[in-house]
């Protein structure tokens, strides 16, 4: 059996979009699992879109997911030069052999007429295609044009009649008819290959055996089946997905400014829960765990497992994955995560870090959430006394005074200020009251924290703010219940 190898080749337009990356990860997957090459290949052809330092960002983006190519322009292999634009002499020869085999010609139609052509067929209801003036021009016209030095591009000649069949490895096979199809330039005017020639040529120059794409190819893989036909080649495995949609209607798109990687890394989500939700959007394992590292992953993946359907981008389940994932982390790497999040909103030095860390990270599904869950700690936020209502807890603003009140001496001659020490004397004050705990506990995290939600409860809060900081808080908050 022939060795697997797959290729990832963005261009470098922009930052690594979501889609992006989850056709570099299935491409990766289906490498590795087959023990294949998985190779990197730029494919900066369309200079105009070209933005600087985009390569870097797609270097930077593949090394921190862990997909390591085993070929690409900085580390070589036996198949380059592994950037497409450095290849142009190679497509264009490649062209030429087409035209030599009647499957490509010479167009010399300028902008203009083509404008006029795409005007009149707009006005007549036609889809817009080149109309083949220059499929017939005879070898003598075609040379002495070439002599004149008139401009022309390569165009590729599509068989009049018949259909064309290819297989996918998702959808099965697909019949298109020919007459449905354009004659598409293959070199431009400047002699570069345009994005879907320079595929073909440097696919089966590199031995590529497998190719993920978005669906979105499948109406111009026909061509790229007519071109292999041409050339005598075979044609790779095609492994065509849907779209990541943001909504029922909307594709996540770059130009929209939707999630990238960087994005979702500078909101506080680890790399390895990246991965690892991107791998299930439009894939789904066998079982019921959706938690993989990446070499799980390279064991788990199988294409039966790819939908045909749109795969809509949950920022929550991407949440809830990253919680997961966080849970797992080491407590002292989780303080070093953590601690640049937590010093945003709290500078207070006197305080525990390694102590709000523990209480954070259970609670904590994405980092950037630590800055508003700590922010209380430094200063008491405003906040309005129908916080102390709680259904669940059955406080209203009357109860909790009472328990705040009952709460203040007993906290005042608490001598071991810690976790141990608060709970024995708050506990030991419930049973006293004979009340249900949230009468007394509710009351308590309102008044240190001025916030419904916390990274834990009002003994926990009242350990790390320390015994002064608590009282004053307690009795501010009588204050304001009682005025």
């Amino acid at each position: 059996m022939n060795e697997v190898r797959t290729r990832f080749a963005p261009s470098p337009t922009g930052y690594m979009h979501i889609g992006n990356l989850r056709t570099a990860l299935f491409t990766y997957l289906i490498a590795k699992q087959a023990g294949g090459k998985f190779i990197l290949r730029i494919e900066d052809t369309d200079q105009e879109r070209y933005v600087d330092g985009a390569v870097d960002v797609i270097y930077r983006t593949l090394r921190q997911t862990g997909l390591i190519w085993d070929e690409g322009p900085d580390v070589g292999g036996p198949f380059g030069p592994y950037i497409q634009s450095q290849r142009q002499g190679m497509h264009k020869k490649y062209a030429e052999e087409l035209v030599k085999k009647g499957a490509a010609y010479y167009c010399f139609c300028d902008k203009e007429r083509l404008e006029e052509v795409r005007l009149i067929q707009q006005a007549s209801g036609i889809t817009p295609r080149y109309d083949g003036h220059c499929r017939s021009l005879t070898p003598e016209e075609v040379q002495a044009k070439l002599d004149a030095g008139v401009p022309y591009v390569i165009r590729q000649r599509i068989p009049s009649e018949g259909s064309t069949t290819f297989h996918d490895e998702i959808y099965g096979d697909i019949t298109v008819e020919n007459a449905t199809l354009d004659d598409q330039i293959l070199i431009k005017t400047d002699g570069m290959p345009t994005y879907n020639f320079a595929n073909v040529v440097d696919d089966h120059t590199m031995g590529i055996t497998h190719v993920v794409r978005g669906n979105e190819y499948l109406a111009s893989t026909p061509k790229y089946n007519l071109l292999y036909e041409a050339f005598g080649w075979d044609p790779p495995k095609y492994i065509h997905v849907e779209h990541i949609m943001k909504n029922a209607t909307e594709k996540l798109a770059k130009r929209n400014g939707d999630a990238s990687f960087e994005d979702l890394i500078a909101k506080g989500f680890l790399t390895e829960a990246i991965v690892n939700y991107i791998a299930l959007l439009g894939w789904a394992p066998k079982g019921e765990n959706e938690i993989f590292s990446l070499e799980e992953l390279i064991s788990e993946f199988d294409l039966s497992g790819i939908s045909k359907s749109p795969a809509i981008f949950d920022s929550m389940k991407l949440k809830a994955i990253n919680g997961a994932y966080i849970r797992k982390i080491p407590a002292e790497e989780f303080e070093k995560l953590a601690l640049p999040y937590i010093r945003q909103t709290c500078r207070r030095e006197d305080i525990d870090v390694g102590l709000l860390a523990r209480m954070l990270q259970p609670r904590t599904e994405v980092f950037a959430d630590i800055p508003e869950q700590v922010d209380f700690i430094d200063q008491l936020p405003d906040y309005s006394n129908e916080l102390y209502c709680h259904k669940k807890m059955k406080t209203n603003q009357e109860n909790s005074l009472e328990s705040l009140k009952a709460l203040l001496p007993v906290l005042e001659g608490i001598e071991q200020w810690n976790l141990e020490g608060i709970h024995q004397a708050v506990f030991g004050l419930i049973e006293q009251m004979g009340v249900k705990n949230g009468i007394v506990l509710w009351p308590l995290r309102v008044a240190v924290s001025g916030k419904q939600f916390t990274p834990g409860g009002g003994v926990d809060l009242a350990e790390i703010l320390g015994k002064e900081e608590t009282l004053r808080r307690v009795r501010a908050a009588i204050q304001q219940l009682g005025a």
